[in-house]
Parts: structure tokens; C-alpha cells; sequence
């Protein structure tokens, strides 16, 4: 650990420690890092849950997207960020696994220079199309591909992403492959997708259902065990031909060495949050899986994120996913 990083911890301390420097934490606004551009999954849930852990806190929450690289860059932020509770990041299984084993030369730690917070909720993928795709089955859809490996497009958040993992399991499913386009986010692919720019996609719930519901591109499967209650009517992947399961789980995290009580308080106020009746059901709607109130806790989901590691570590090798 750096000196400058052991004053900072002392400072906290003492902070945290005596009561004459005023209010406990949190005194002043927080801020959350998002690590891809407004407007997809990972900036919604953000926003969601932000406006009612500061409800918890009693302080504003601001939302700061830093995009590129497949949230290196955001990650990298938060990692040389104060440890003192007043800047903490979103990100999920690409951007705080994945990027682990793709990006071999990030600067930092991305397992051991953060903090766990929270585990937050998951997003099973659905695979879409633009409506001017003529397929309207995801054998169709398959075999539109084969026939056409040069003409069609498809988005993703960047390298390592998780629209990135789930283009990566639908080749590996499907044998069938398109070029793949990296976007600073799912939420600007998302508008090409609508407009025909690009003309596929393998995009967390959460972002795609929506258009999907409102007929502005086609939806042809969801890639979790069992049909999701929010969009009961669109088979899963193995229903359609295609056995293939991959959801895309969010966390929060804070500069290695914030203080434990710091990081218990974030996880209380976030734990609260999911319970609210109106958030639980705004994710569901969203087509989201919620964890449990244990699965949330620091510990546990420390635990979880390696093992999570451990499990992508080897098949992202194999795949030869790398970034110099």
C-alpha cells in the first residue's frame, strides 16, 4: 500500500473516529461511477437504485458515466479514488471479471484494488434483431447468418463487455457469426439496432425488452433456464434450439481500503433499496432477477465475484479473448 494511500486511510479514521468534525458519514454528496454511456442497462440501474439508496443515506447520489475500453476506464477511476465512501462504482460480471483475464495490461488490480459492496440484480440476455431482419424465429435468425456472414452487423458495449460474453456464448451455441461492432454503450447500439444501422444483438433484458415490447425490433429468445415472468410470451434459448444460459449479475464497489463500517452502511442502504415494493417491481418489469437480502452482503458477494472468476477465467482463455 502507498503512503499516500495509508494517510488517506488514517485520515478517514480519524474522521470516522471523532465526533467534532461533524455529521457521520455520509456528510456530503456521493459519487457513482457508471462505466458506460446514459441511456443503457447498466446507467438505468444506476439511476434507479441511486435516487433511493440516497433516500437511505440522506444524501444526494450523482451519477458520473465514464465510458471506454469496456469500463477499464471507470474501473481504473474509482481504483485510484479516495477510499473514504464519497465515490463508488457500478459495474457487473464483464466489466469487473471478464475484463480481468481479457485486459493484460490495465494498471491495477481489478479484483484486489476494489471493495465489494453489494451484489445487485441480474440480467438474463435477449437476442434481437432490427425489424428489417427477415427472420422471425431464432432458427431463422440462425440461418439468416450462415447465409449472410459478410452482411450483418452486431453491437456491443466493447471488448469484454457483457453484450460482448453474451455475442460470444450465442457464437458458441449457434456456430453463427457477424461483425462485431463496440459501441462506449448498449444504450447508443441499441438506437443503431432500432434504426438498422446494426442488425443484431445479445442485450441484457433490462434494455432490450422495452423496445422489444413497443414493436421497434424483434425479440427471438432469452438466454435463462425458464421463460422470465416479464416477458413470458418469448421462448428461452433452449426452448428455441439453442441451449445456452447466461445472465449478466451487477454489483457495486468502492476503492480498496474504505473503511468496513463505510462499505456495511453502502450495502445496508442498497439491500433497502431492492426491497423497496416499487424498485422490486420497476426490476422485475425490466425482466431482472433480484438477489437475496445474504446473497447482497459484502462478504458473500466478495465470495461470489471470485468464484464467478474463477469460472470465466478459463473460458475466456480458451476463446482467445485478449486485449494487449
Amino acid at each position: 500500500m502507498s503512503i499516500k494511500r495509508r494517510i488517506a486511510l488514517a485520515a478517514i479514521a480519524v474522521c470516522l473516529s471523532v465526533p467534532a468534525f461533524g455529521q457521520a458519514y455520509p456528510a456530503k454528496p456521493i459519487t457513482m461511477i457508471v462505466p458506460f454511456a446514459a441511456g443503457g442497462p447498466t446507467d438505468a440501474l444506476a439511476r434507479i437504485l441511486g435516487e433511493r439508496m440516497a433516500k437511505e443515506l440522506g444524501q444526494q447520489i450523482i451519477i458520473e458515466n465514464v465510458t471506454g475500453a469496456a469500463g477499464t476506464i471507470a474501473m481504473a477511476k474509482l481504483a485510484r479514488a479516495a477510499p473514504d465512501g464519497y465515490t463508488i462504482g457500478i459495474g457487473h460480471l464483464g466489466t469487473n471479471v471478464a475484463n480481468a483475464v481479457i485486459y493484460t495490461k490495465l494498471g491495477f488490480d481489478l479484483l484486489g484494488d476494489l471493495e465489494p459492496i453489494t451484489r445487485l440484480p441480474a440480467n438474463p440476455m435477449l437476442v434481437v434483431s432490427s425489424t428489417a431482419v427477415p427472420a422471425k424465429t431464432l432458427k431463422e435468425l440462425v440461418d439468416y447468418l450462415k447465409a449472410n456472414p459478410d452482411k450483418v452487423s452486431g453491437g456491443t458495449a466493447g471488448m469484454g463487455s457483457g453484450s460482448h460474453l453474451g455475442a460470444l456464448e450465442f457464437n458458441k451455441a449457434t456456430a453463427a457469426k457477424y461483425q462485431l461492432v463496440p459501441y462506449r454503450g448498449t444504450g447508443p447500439a441499441m438506437q443503431d439496432l432500432i434504426a438498422n444501422q446494426i442488425q443484431v444483438m445479445v442485450d441484457q433484458s433490462s434494455n432490450a425488452l422495452p423496445q422489444a415490447q413497443a414493436g421497434k425490433i424483434r425479440a427471438y429468445a432469452v438466454t435463462s433456464a425458464r421463460r422470465s415472468p416479464a416477458m413470458p410470451d418469448i421462448p428461452t434459448a433452449a426452448e428455441a434450439g439453442f441451449p445456452m444460459e447466461i445472465a449478466i449479475w451487477n454489483g457495486l464497489w468502492a476503492p480498496k481500503g474504505t473503511p468496513a463500517a463505510i462499505v456495511d452502511k453502502l450495502a445496508a442502504a442498497a439491500t433497502a433499496a431492492l426491497a423497496e415494493p416499487a424498485v422490486r417491481k420497476r426490476m422485475q418489469e425490466l425482466g431482472m432477477d433480484l438477489p437475496t437480502a445474504n446473497e447482497m452482503k459484502p462478504a458473500a458477494f466478495a465470495a461470489f465475484q471470485k468464484a464467478e472468476f474463477a469460472k470465466w477465467k478459463p473460458i475466456l482463455e480458451a476463446a482467445g479473448v485478449k486485449v494487449e
